[in-house]
């Protein structure tokens, strides 16, 4: 009986092993593909000479205040490019706004280059989310043929949005994504991380998002830059007005009406302090984990199944012994080769596949959470709104 236990530990173990060596050689085959912006710089054709604005970067922000400065301000440094910055101030309860006006005082005295324009939003209305109305009511703004979408908290080098602009012209691209830069202060939280970004990678490879003819899309709210056009042909957020996931879904719509999508990277372009601790990502899926699974209960739980066989197989494994063990220190190695593979886009170490085992039990518990707090809330509270799920799932669409 445990010879056979044993046997089929060690059959399954290899599998998974194997999965993940499949997974290991695809990225470090296709990541490689994936242009960085900061060796692009002198290849790159200069920017149109033409009159206006080249870009309106919108910014919304609800209770951002201790970030909002720095990120309206790094966009007032950016360089070689043109921008008009509306920034909304959504609802915010705190100082949020007060800092807004400070920093377009600021850029006001100063002059210069860019414009930037606070919102002051105070009324959400029926129908819509906090978030994609206050993205829509930007846009309505917008005089420039390109649109960054981005968030409260997000740092820009200076270069990092003329560079995006440049490489999507010479791209002839309709939506570019900038990976962030993630800055940890923890060896755990760039753990958690990896984790996060392996497990994603099983359903969409970003070498892949460039190929009109792969299933594969991206879509970031940190940075997603859109041709004007494209948005508006798409209905804008108002198509997405009771989207959770908004910037994926846009992605996804941009990449399934065949306009042409690219990631790219460039480390340190623009970053963000986005997992505060190796449990700060618990909160951050909170509205969102469940609502990219399309708030199915099905699909949920069979992600579950699939956490935790990744959690538990290759430890079991190798306190079995003997070639079960094989197989899973096999697991852990590819796993490993995985994580330098992604390193480009995490920065994070191989080394951090050590702690896959808890790192991916954190995912699911959070994923757990978001599911378990959205049916016991019957919807998504958020930031002082609740949205009940009947009218979410209405609204989310099938599938990816």
């Amino acid at each position: 009986m445990i010879t056979t236990a044993s046997h089929i530990i060690t059959a399954l173990t290899t599998m998974l092993a194997l999965g993940w060596l499949w997974q290991a050689i695809a990225a470090l085959r296709g990541l490689p593909t994936l242009p960085d912006l900061t060796q692009l710089d002198r290849t790159l054709p200069p920017a149109s000479a033409g009159p206006g604005t080249d870009a309106t970067v919108i910014v919304p922000a609800c209770n951002e205040e201790e970030s909002i400065q720095a990120t309206l301000r790094s966009l007032l440094r950016s360089t070689g490019v043109r921008l008009q910055i509306v920034a909304v101030d959504d609802r915010s309860t705190d100082a949020t706004g007060v800092r807004m006006d400070a920093v377009a005082v600021e850029a006001q005295a100063a002059g210069g280059t860019h414009q930037l324009e606070v919102i002051h939003n105070r009324a959400l209305p029926a129908g819509w989310l906090g978030k994609p109305h206050a993205l829509a009511l930007a846009a309505e703004r917008a005089r420039a043929p390109w649109l960054l979408f981005t968030d409260g908290d997000v740092l820009f080098d200076p270069r990092a949005i003329a560079l995006s602009l440049r490489y999507a012209a010479a791209e002839k691209a309709d939506h570019v994504v900038l990976a962030l830069t993630l800055d940890f202060k923890s060896f755990a939280e760039s753990a958690v991380y990896a984790s996060f970004q392996a497990m994603a990678a099983w359903r969409i490879r970003l070498w892949k998002v460039a190929d009109p003819k792969a299933r594969d899309f991206c879509g970031a709210g940190g940075f997603n830059l859109v041709r004007r056009t494209v948005y508006e042909r798409l209905g804008g957020f108002a198509a997405l007005r009771m989207e959770v996931v908004e910037d994926l879904r846009l992605g996804w719509l941009i990449k399934r009406a065949g306009f042409a999508q690219r990631v790219v990277l460039g480390a340190g372009l623009a970053h963000i302090r986005w997992i505060e601790g190796a449990l700060g990502i618990v909160g951050l899926l909170e509205k969102n984990g469940f609502a990219a699974l399309r708030y199915r209960f099905w699909l949920t739980l069979l992600m579950f199944a699939g956490f935790a066989v990744q959690i538990v197989l290759p430890l079991a494994a190798i306190a079995t012994g003997r070639w079960a063990a094989v197989a899973g220190l096999l697991a852990y190695a590819f796993i490993a080769l995985t994580y330098a593979a992604n390193r480009r886009v995490t920065q994070a170490s191989p080394w951090a596949a050590i702690f896959f085992a808890p790192a991916t039990a954190i995912l699911l518990f959070a994923l757990a959470r978001s599911m378990i707090l959205t049916l016991t809330h019957n919807g998504v509270e958020w930031r002082g709104t609740r949205y009940p799920l009947d009218e979410l799932r209405r609204n989310a669409g099938r599938g990816w």
